[in-house]
């Protein structure tokens, strides 16, 4: 139970109520009804005048004239699609922050070995810092298997998902909508509490999914934890015990465009899509995990280029669906105060529990970052990790990042802040591989949200920090 009784949830100040029915959502093709017929009846008055010319031309000049408007074959990948390598050599983090200096994508670490997502001037780039380059092997049938497959959620499916869960549990469940994406999709999540509707004096636990396309387990996980508080809430006292003293705020898929993209697409460009799908000067997209405001831009962990998978944006939040989350984010400070204790950003495939800082190797920051706060951060991480065999490490020891969420969360509003690098050993594992992985890390959510009340019982030192 809350611990004092608060604003209805009408009046809280962001836009958080459904108002549209399902039947108006965008698209999961991302093209609204209006536009679709009007597509349609413009390319069938096309047709009609092909054919009406072809009466009147000789038969090669009518064969020519069709193929003009039949389908194009499949396009040769574009000369700076991105691909995935394997780079040797890096070992130490200053090493690694080289290679993402490139504007490549470090997507996996392993000893003296990277997986990166580039295209082909980031690789020749790595080449010249002495590196050995090579395509990485041939997908397994595994991704292809996802395109088609049911148990990875689709947005549109996700939107059901969520429906489907406020319906059954309306008492603890409610959904919202946090803003729109660059196509116009809603960014929706689900607040989870025992007075749903009223905004109590509870502490705040946020966790989104997604923010990179291509990693679909994350929105798997976000959506298990839904229905792991939801469908045990009544007969779990450990989880009723959270959910009745948390307020929990769970957004699935954060970057909806580009995961519609990256599901849909039969193309190369298509898959392995990371990024937002806003058209930017050169190429389309902004990493939204490098377009938040605390640091951003600052120290070489992300790119300036847009064409590269790091690319950070041409200011602090220009990538609307970045925005959506930094407004809800700034809508949960009441009277002055933030209530968002614990903050979660769940990505793949990594097997990894980070914390801030990324844009600096300093473990403690004056004004920012003290040994106390360090070490809280330090051993939560290494709890949770121990219960999904994650390596723990501040998010640096990786390598160089700015502008990512994690570093937004804490230097801005000093809410305890995790990144999950999930398993399943690929972007897209075998649908048979998601309850095996999502199980992973269930009670490394649970432990995760019970610290919401105070992250620095962890160290012994709730009397200091916490105290009423």
């Amino acid at each position: 139970m809350g611990r004092a009784a608060g604003r209805p949830l009408s009046s809280v100040p962001f836009p958080f109520m459904v108002t549209a029915p399902p039947s108006a959502r965008a698209l999961p093709s991302g093209i609204p009804q209006g536009d679709r017929r009007a597509r349609s009846t413009n390319a069938g008055a096309r047709m009609n005048s092909a054919r009406k010319l072809c009466s009147l031309l000789t038969i090669p000049s009518a064969l020519a004239l069709i193929l003009t408007f039949a389908p194009a074959a499949a396009a040769a990948p574009a000369p700076d699609a991105a691909a995935q390598y394997v780079v040797t050599g890096p070992g130490t983090a200053q090493q690694r922050t080289e290679v993402a200096r490139t504007g490549a994508a470090i997507d996996d670490v392993r000893t003296g070995e990277l997986s990166v997502t580039a295209i082909p001037a980031e690789v020749r780039a790595i080449r010249r810092l002495g590196y050995t380059v090579r395509a990485a092997p041939p997908a397994s049938p595994a991704p292809v298997e996802t395109k088609a497959a049911t148990s990875y959620h689709t947005y549109a499916e996700m939107r059901q998902n969520v429906d489907s869960v406020v319906a059954a549990y309306p008492q603890i469940a409610r959904q919202f909508v946090a803003g729109r994406s660059y196509q116009g999709r809603d960014i929706v999540g689900v607040k989870i509490s025992d007075n749903v509707a009223a905004d109590e004096n509870e502490p705040e636990v946020l966790i989104i999914a997604n923010i990179h396309a291509r990693e679909r387990l994350t929105a798997e996980q976000a959506l298990d934890y839904i229905g792991q508080l939801t469908s045990g809430y009544a007969g779990n006292s450990r989880i009723r015990n959270l959910v009745n003293g948390r307020e929990i705020y769970i957004m699935p898929m954060t970057n909806p465009d580009g995961q519609v993209y990256d599901m849909t697409s039969d193309t190369s460009a298509g898959r392995w899509w990371r990024k937002n799908r806003q058209p930017n000067s050169t190429s389309t997209g902004t990493d939204l995990n490098r377009n938040f405001a605390y640091r951003w831009g600052c120290c070489g962990g992300s790119s300036g280029s847009g064409s590269s998978q790091t690319y950070r944006g041409t200011r602090a939040e220009s990538a609307p669906e970045t925005k959506v989350i930094a407004d809800f984010v700034r809508s949960r400070v009441v009277g002055g105060t933030q209530q968002i204790k614990m903050f979660l950003d769940i990505h793949s495939e990594a097997e990894l529990v980070l914390w801030p800082f990324g844009y600096t190797y300093n473990n403690t920051v004056p004004g920012t970052m003290t040994a106390d706060d360090e070490l809280a951060h330090r051993t939560i991480g290494r709890e949770l990790a121990g219960t999904n065999g994650f390596v723990p490490q501040q998010s640096s020891d990786l390598y160089i990042t700015d502008g990512t969420t994690i570093d937004w969360t804490w230097g801005q509003y000093r809410i305890f802040s995790y990144t999950f690098e999930l398993g399943g050993g690929s972007f897209y594992p075998p649908p048979s591989a998601i309850d095996r992985e999502v199980q992973r890390s269930r009670e490394a959510l649970l432990r995760l949200t019970d610290y919401a009340d105070c992250p620095y019982r962890s160290i012994g030192k709730e009397a200091q920090y916490c105290a009423a």
